[in-house]
């Protein structure tokens, strides 16, 4: 029996930077935010060998505000890796401050081998890691 995929919660840390003119997080920062929270993810679960032999890029963000967050927000964005396909990894990301959603987002990004900078596929162990189940 395979476990569920398991979701990784990461702090987002807002910075007087990230506030517009209205006083409120300007949408470009959720982009900054989910970005740092997909390559945390990778980072904590990749296997040292993994981390030092694959880089990744991101190929699209689809992200639907909901409401706005503040500098003094406390905010946390779950990823979930949906599905792993070739060298393109699918996630959902959430961004909520406490029980309410700021933002829902879908992102894919490629895989590329560090030393051509090609994509590439990671192992069926490496997606079994992140997934909880063998890769489809």
């Amino acid at each position: 029996m395979f476990r569920n995929v398991m979701p990784y919660d990461y702090t987002v840390g807002i910075d007087r930077s990230d506030i517009d003119f209205m006083g409120h997080v300007n949408n470009a920062s959720y982009l900054k935010w989910v970005q740092a929270a997909i390559i945390s993810h990778w980072e904590r679960l990749a296997p040292a060998e993994a981390l030092k032999k694959h880089a990744w890029v991101a190929l699209r963000h689809e992200i639907t505000y909901r409401k706005p967050a503040f500098l003094e927000d406390d905010v946390i964005a779950t990823v979930i890796l949906e599905k792993v396909h070739g060298a393109k990894a699918f996630y959902g990301i959430i961004i909520k401050r406490g029980e309410e959603v700021l933002a829902e987002v879908k992102s894919s990004w490629c895989c590329l081998d560090v030393a051509t900078k090609r994509p590439k596929r990671l192992s069926s162990a490496i997606i079994e890691r992140f997934l909880g189940r063998p890769a489809n």
